[in-house]
């Protein structure tokens, strides 16, 4: 099977790239509006870009009535958002914030989530997300249907027992992040494998349970 993107239409490309480029990670953004509400939305076009300097990207849709998302409102007029990661724990909440509602309704109360200020940023974080990255803006790109936002990373934040400090590295065994497969599905991250020479100890690539990481 072979298609011709000239051919399709905008939607059609959409959902075929959406739903093939997958697993993909979920960032759960909140910004701040001009009267002081603490937006928070989720968008799966997302990704670390980075580490010198430490850059993440987000890609915000524009309505189809041409109004901009008040993510991308506000990221254009502060320079400043909290990317979050969700976990199994928060992921109803971080679905239900893609809900479209005026700009004066926080997403944040209305799904039950509760905030702590942020050190370098105007917008909180989330205290309930196992991770936050507070990020400024280093760089935009604007397309017909889009704002890319690549974000500089100042702070991270996370769940006490999810990162050795000692050893720099992340707790794979208590991280349980969900992602975005195609059309209206998630998946969860426990069934994991390890591949190459050193997996098992030489031996052919095998499933692993989470509490054997």
């Amino acid at each position: 099977m072979q298609l011709d993107f000239s051919t399709l239409t905008e939607y059609q490309r959409y959902q075929l790239m959406a739903s093939l480029i997958v697993p993909r990670p979920i960032a759960l953004v909140t910004t701040l509006s001009a009267g002081g509400v603490v937006n928070a939305a989720p968008f799966s076009m997302f990704n670390m870009m980075g580490e010198e300097p430490p850059i993440v990207m987000i890609s915000v849709n524009k309505h189809a009535d041409g109004e901009v998302k008040d993510t991308a409102a506000n990221i254009l007029r502060t320079g400043e958002f909290v990317v979050h990661l969700a976990d199994e724990a928060i992921a109803e909440q971080m679905h239900a914030c893609g809900a479209r509602v005026p700009p004066d309704v926080s997403e944040v109360a209305m799904v039950g989530f509760s905030t702590v200020p942020s050190n370098a940023v105007g917008p909180p974080r989330i205290a309930e997300a196992p991770v936050a990255f507070e990020c400024r803006l280093w760089e935009k790109l604007e397309t017909d249907s889009r704002y890319i936002f690549i974000g500089r990373v100042l702070w991270l934040h996370a769940r006490d027992d999810l990162i050795d400090l000692e050893k720099t590295r992340v707790r794979l065994q208590n991280y349980f992040p969900v992602a975005r497969f195609g059309a209206s599905f998630y998946i969860n991250t426990r069934e994991r494998y390890a591949l190459g020479e050193n997996a098992a100890g030489g031996a052919a690539p095998r499933a692993t349970q989470i509490d054997e990481i």
